[in-house]
């Protein structure tokens, strides 16, 4: 990293290095525990974090956390290296680090909490940790606190390094929001092509009061309903034959009624394993996913979670598989309660539909096909944008940080 500072051990500007504490996990406690899903570049996620009750006093917690502490993912291979900053709970409650992060605390005598975040947090840092301070075999690796206390950072004056944070502060806070507008856009055309699907199949609640609305059983629509199985005969994906369908799991469906690639396959001619045609519309009955809705262009088999639903041909499926797709939220409220939420055949079978006639049904699954396509399309153009604001990002963080970019001019030194 070139700049125009000189490079100080990391250990020189902290007052603590420390791993975070094995929480004793309760459902609701004291304390909250932030893992490594939860550590976020972009700030703590608190929906992912857990609780942790002690017999000891909060003060004497290990890993206890304090404003401007610097949290680096510490182990496996997922997440490691990602460095968030904890900055304060959300209720009050005191915070604690789990084992598998590592807690950088700066001395705010020699380094600015912000500008100490925004160093470990750079590019050439985060290549830094991967090239020279992993430890571990492949499977287990794991950050080396003696190796990353050594590892130099540029150390600028103190008020140079508060410019920096500011100036990064303010840039990077303009990104995201750029982030968040797009992400409000995708999910307001998502949002659309739902409220649109509901009214050409007539499934809007306006529609449904009308005295006009006509509703006839699931099971009218239907050839077959069936449901999948996990089968002892299962094989990777990478040792299929001619004879081997897909096998999927809901994991597979988006929410946009597509398939994803399946990892095991199945003989087709496997006895009891059933068959999923071509056309048919999945399902999911039980699980977190219950009530989401996919469609199958190939013939295909899943698991226990996944129902396949193939249509009379004087039925159109994609049609039906908008519908369905539409009221995820009804399917979901149709479900019979046990210790788990299911929906099973039975019940499923006797779901109202609205059935138009056939050339309707076309007219209107070609323009939900169409409007779907749309959605597609910008997603596609909204995860580039995504991409681009990162590394935008990244090379503001490292420039300033590294001293390549002067934050007081906005002008670029020695960099292109």
């Amino acid at each position: 990293m070139k700049g125009r500072w000189d490079y100080v051990p990391l250990k020189r500007v902290i007052t603590a290095m420390t791993r975070g504490t094995a929480p004793n996990y309760v459902d609701d406690g004291p304390v909250r525990v932030i893992g490594q899903a939860a550590n976020q570049t972009s700030g703590v996620n608190w929906t992912r974090t857990r609780f942790h009750a002690s017999d000891v006093g909060v003060s004497r917690l290990k890993g206890l956390l304090i404003p401007g502490d610097i949290l680096v993912n510490s182990t496996g291979t997922g997440t490691l290296g990602r460095v968030g900053q904890y900055v304060g709970g959300p209720d009050g409650r005191p915070c604690i680090a789990d084992g598998h992060i590592t807690v950088v605390r700066a001395n705010t005598e020699f380094a600015h909490p912000r500008f100490l975040y925004y160093t470990l947090s750079s590019q050439p840092f985060y290549d830094r940790i991967y090239a020279e301070m992993v430890v571990g075999a492949t499977n287990q690796i794991e950050l080396s606190t003696e190796k990353l206390s050594r590892a130099p950072i540029p150390l600028p004056p103190l008020e140079e390094q508060r410019r920096i944070a500011d100036f990064l502060d303010a840039e990077v806070t303009r990104l995201d929001t750029l982030a968040q507008f797009r992400l409000r856009q995708e999910s307001l055309l998502t949002e659309r092509l739902f409220a649109r699907a509901a009214i050409l199949t007539r499934r809007s609640d306006a529609v449904r009061q009308g005295a006009a609305y006509r509703g006839v059983p699931l099971r009218r629509a239907l050839i077959s309903i069936r449901t999948g199985l996990t089968p002892t005969t299962l094989r990777d994906k990478s040792q299929s034959t001619d004879s081997d369908i897909p096998w999927y799991t809901p994991a597979a469906v988006d929410d946009l009624m597509s398939i994803g690639d399946a990892d095991k396959v199945v003989d087709q001619g496997s006895r009891g394993v059933p068959t999923f045609p071509k056309d048919s519309i999945l399902v999911v009955g039980i699980g977190e996913s219950l009530g989401k809705v996919g469609y199958l262009d190939h013939a295909a088999t899943g698991n226990q979670q996944l129902t396949a639903l193939h249509t009379v041909p004087e039925v159109d499926s994609r049609f039906l598989a908008w519908q369905l797709w539409a009221v995820r939220d009804e399917l979901r409220s149709w479900s019979q309660y046990s210790r788990v939420r299911i929906i099973n055949n039975g019940s499923l079978s006797s779901f109202p539909i609205h059935l138009p006639p056939k050339s309707r049904q076309i007219t209107i699954r070609i323009e939900l096909d169409n409007e779907r396509e749309h959605v597609l399309a910008f997603r596609q153009v909204a995860a580039a944008f995504a991409q681009r604001l990162v590394e935008r990002k990244q090379a503001l963080i490292t420039a300033a940080v590294t001293g390549q970019f002067d934050v007081t001019t906005a002008r670029g030194v020695d960099v292109s």
